[in-house]
């Protein structure tokens, strides 16, 4: 396709927390020669951003509101693709994916709301594939280290065995770092649509929700706390496990199915290896009680309005450089195929997942899209990362963004 637009990226909410970071992310980075600008509903932040951060004069200032349609068209006609970090999108990212769909403009975000995402694929597919866009949700820590941690294995069982996997196990072995304010936004109103409309809680609790009316076999429990003989640890609930599961099965869907129609996938938070004292069993059903608990306070009206006023970090708040740098995840992905091959990778990141690592996440997957991955490859559509770009962005993550992709013994 003929590349006639005045940007490669826009970065649209450059003036929030996660948004700057990003901005500072691609300057620092060199944003791989693209040319690029940042978007916000205040000319005046913007460009106190871009004097904060010592951005060039080639970065460009936009104006546009996020429920203004009319700029928003405006705005995604001048560009290849644009980067999202305003949310919840369930509030104020409607007009603008639909502005990319309807427009041909590729799109990325970090959305780990199954209900708005499920209604959005459902609206926006027809528009993208006639425009040629590609949408694509869940560019953050959820879901890239996941989604494309299942297609990394995936890809080496095939050449390794000539077959895939028929069960992926992702047990979070180290989490250092906070999940982002937004992150927190975004589950509060999604507690607020289930409470508003009960029967949303089937879709929540669907691993298969997002795979295009697919219903696959029964997956595990990931709720409860056991032991794991796979990662020879005990392990309890992982709080991302409820959207991951789904664009991982979603991936797999798109695909036409390359893991096979009854793969089986849970995601789990590792507490412990068995010894002296249990401490890994005392912690994972501990764990598992305070999920419990958690999800029937949160339940509670009054309970969410004291989490908005006091949680340590709202939307547009996020800690500090020191903290950022100092935070690390490593997540392991164990597999078994049909035959009983097994094969471990680990997918390691060398930042605190919310924010750290999400900017370059989000700012690499970008790229990934406009630079390395034609349409004939991935068509206009609503994608997830590991469906849309595959091994290409595990490359580019692992080239650039701190991110290690490796195959354990």
């Amino acid at each position: 396709m003929k590349n006639d637009k005045e940007f490669d990226l826009i970065v649209f909410g450059a003036t929030g927390f996660t948004g700057r970071l990003v901005a500072e992310y691609l300057h620092l980075s060199g944003a791989d020669g693209a040319r690029w600008a940042i978007a916000g509903r205040s000319l005046d932040k913007l460009a106190k951003v871009r004097d904060e951060l010592h951005l060039p004069p080639s970065v460009a200032l936009l104006k546009a509101d996020a429920g203004d349609a009319a700029a928003l068209k405006a705005l995604v006609a001048r560009t290849r693709c644009v980067i999202t970090t305003v949310g919840p999108y369930q509030l104020h990212g409607e007009p603008l994916a639909t502005a990319c769909a309807s427009g041909g403009t590729d799109y990325v975000d970090l959305c780990g709301e199954p209900l708005w995402m499920a209604r959005m694929i459902e609206k926006l597919t027809p528009l993208a594939q006639k425009s040629g866009a590609r949408i694509v949700f869940s560019c953050g820590f959820d879901s890239i280290p996941f989604d494309l941690g299942v297609v990394y294995l995936q890809a080496e069982a095939q050449q390794r065995f000539g077959a895939p996997l028929a069960e992926v196990r992702g047990r979070v072995a180290r989490l250092k770092g906070t999940f982002s304010g937004g992150t927190f936004a975004s589950m509060m109103e999604t507690i607020e649509a289930v409470r508003r409309e009960p029967g949303l809680i089937k879709l929540m609790t669907n691993p298969f929700a997002l795979a295009g009316g697919f219903k696959g076999p029964r997956q595990p429990n990931d709720q409860g706390a056991d032991f794991d003989a796979w990662a020879d640890a005990w392990a309890g609930p992982f709080v991302m496990a409820t959207i991951n599961t789904k664009n991982i099965h979603r991936s797999n869907a798109l695909r036409g199915h390359p893991w096979g129609e009854r793969f089986v996938y849970s995601e789990k938070l590792l507490t412990g290896k068995p010894g002296v004292g249990d401490k890994g069993r005392k912690k994972a059903k501990a764990l598992a009680r305070f999920t419990q608990l958690q999800n029937l306070a949160l339940g509670f009206g009054p309970t969410r309005a004291l989490l908005r006023r006091f949680v340590l970090t709202q939307p547009g708040d996020g800690p500090d450089k020191a903290a950022r740098e100092e935070g690390r995840y490593e997540v392991w992905f164990i597999g078994k195929s049909a035959s009983g091959e097994t094969l471990r990778a680990v997918v390691k990141g060398d930042r605190d997942p919310g924010y750290g690592s999400t900017c370059k996440l989000i700012s690499e997957a970008a790229l990934c899209l406009v630079q390395d991955v034609g349409r004939d490859a991935t068509p206009g559509g609503v994608w997830t990362p590991g469906s849309a770009m595959g091994l290409a962005l595990v490359r580019r993550l692992h080239e650039r963004a701190g991110l290690t992709f490796e195959m354990a013994a």
